[in-house]
């Protein structure tokens, strides 16, 4: 689990962790996001999905969570990345691009085949500028519907 510090552009001093934050800190980060589900997600559901995590990284000023983002993976041929959230009020310094080229150089360093993520709506450019590519229209991601 690498630690270290950065100097965001603001001169705040930003520790990075591979490792998830608390059940708490994850579902006041979750909550902050804006997505449509973030207020209808039982609070231990959420605790319960990081347990899951292959790789995670939580991004702290000060000891407190401000960002995060997750890694579920097969640890070799599938990596999807999710969850990838940082305060509403610490977005535009750079902590998001730090938490994800975090967790794609895990991903690559162990070799894996595939890095997928889903993209939050209006996101599409951040996740382009890492180097993610828009599936083709004849083959798209797919999800199950008709669950809650």
């Amino acid at each position: 689990m690498g630690v270290s510090d950065q100097m965001g552009p603001d001169n705040l001093a930003i520790e990075y962790r591979g490792e998830p934050p608390t059940a708490e800190e994850f579902e006041r980060l979750f909550r902050s996001s804006g997505w449509a589900e973030a207020s209808a997600v039982p609070a231990d559901r959420l605790a319960a999905s990081l347990s899951c995590a292959w790789y995670a990284v939580c991004a702290r000023i000060d000891g407190e969570a401000v960002g995060t983002g997750i890694v579920l993976s097969d640890g070799a041929l599938h990596a999807l990345i999710v969850d990838v959230i940082v305060m509403p009020e610490m977005r535009g310094r750079g902590i998001g691009t730090e938490i994800m080229r975090r967790l794609i150089a895990r991903c690559q360093e162990a070799g894996v085949l595939g890095v997928q993520l889903f993209s939050a709506r209006g996101k599409r450019d951040f996740y382009e500028r890492l180097g993610f590519v828009a599936r083709p229209d004849d083959g798209p991601g797919m999800e199950l519907g008709g669950l809650p």
